[in-house]
């Protein structure tokens, strides 16, 4: 049998056998992936999703006279409260309004003050 440059010869195809294992070996090299994701989810992403939620119920619970950091980092207590904003006392006389969702942290009344407060 004499082949000339452009002409390779013809080999036997590959048995069924050896389809399946090319199947688990792309199942083999996918598991990388896989478990680099579930890494990702359970030191990234799930924490993260758990901080909004926890996030969202304490701006849901805000009512009128907790202490409240806005986003810009203002100190007031809420002196009127609806569903979406909040209207803040910052100092004697200062007030304004703000939406509910940028708010970043609430203190309720009644909270005791810090050890380390000298300001009591």
């Amino acid at each position: 049998m004499e082949t000339t440059m452009f002409e390779t010869p013809a080999f036997a195809q590959a048995t069924g056998g050896a389809a399946a294992a090319g199947g688990i070996a792309a199942v083999i090299g996918f598991l990388p992936y896989l478990a680099i994701f579930a890494i990702f989810y359970f030191l990234i992403i799930r924490p993260q999703q758990q901080r909004v939620k926890q996030h969202r119920a304490m701006v849901d619970a805000v009512k009128k006279g907790d202490d409240l950091i806005t986003g810009g980092g203002i100190l007031g207590k809420a002196v009127r409260v609806t569903d979406t904003e909040v209207e803040v006392e910052a100092g004697a006389g200062v007030r304004f309004t703000v939406l509910k969702s940028t708010l970043a942290d609430v203190k309720p009344r009644g909270l005791p003050a810090a050890a380390n407060d000298k300001s009591a």
